[in-house]
């Protein structure tokens, strides 16, 4: 990744499409992430000396890419932040699902994450996770689906998904795909309010595999 593929920016956000596994933030394989690019671009651009501020208000698991808001004042990140703990901002996303479901349903589930496998699993003492979709068509023994993400858990489309018998196509970890196939789910859509200007946002950007299946 070469270049960042930025979809709007001003004085105290920026939002840019983030690809395929890359980290959103460092961790210990100190490999590319989101963070570092991101701080790098505004570093660069406007030729800021020392540190460069950049909010993390989200997260997108390393595999699955999309439409990622960072925040470039403390005040922005902590609206954002808060935004998104109380459900206020709309995310959508699309997955490619083995498999034929139901033309729409909500999924209720409880999940708790195992720290030492980074994993997450339904149990009934876990938080609560709630998702909606509806079918957008079905070709070649799979389903395309739009999410309408209720819950920020863990992993929690992954595992809900498999859960109903429908796993994500390329999910190695909640699925049952070889290695090598990249997991088809993708945060497609953001809708927020500005945390400074109070004016309604919505950014949106679609993986190539979705035209293929959606005709």
């Amino acid at each position: 990744m070469n270049k960042l593929n930025i979809l709007y920016e001003d004085n105290h956000i920026i939002v840019v499409e983030k690809e395929p596994n890359i980290l959103v933030q460092s961790d210990s394989t100190n490999d590319l992430d989101m963070v570092t690019l991101i701080k790098k671009y505004l570093k660069d651009k406007y030729n800021k000396p020392g540190n460069v501020y950049l909010g993390l208000v989200h997260r997108l698991d390393r595999p699955v890419g999309g439409v990622m808001l960072f925040a470039k004042t403390s005040k922005a990140a902590s609206r954002l932040s808060e935004d998104f703990r109380l459900n206020k901002i709309k995310r959508t996303y699309v997955a490619l699902v083995h498999g034929k479901v139901k033309e729409s349903d909500t999924l209720v589930d409880y999940l708790i994450k195992d720290e030492k496998t980074n994993t997450s699993r339904i149990f009934k003492d876990g938080k609560e996770a709630i998702l909606e979709y509806k079918l957008l068509n079905y070709k070649d023994n799979f389903s395309l689906i739009e999410v309408n993400l209720k819950t920020g858990r863990h992993h929690q489309i992954r595992v809900q998904l498999s859960n109903i018998g429908n796993p994500i196509y390329g999910d190695q970890r909640y699925g049952k795909d070889k290695i090598g196939i990249q997991i088809h789910l993708y945060s497609v859509e953001l809708e927020f309010i500005h945390p400074v200007t109070k004016q309604k946002m919505k950014f949106n950007n679609y993986p190539d595999w979705y035209y293929k299946y959606i005709k």
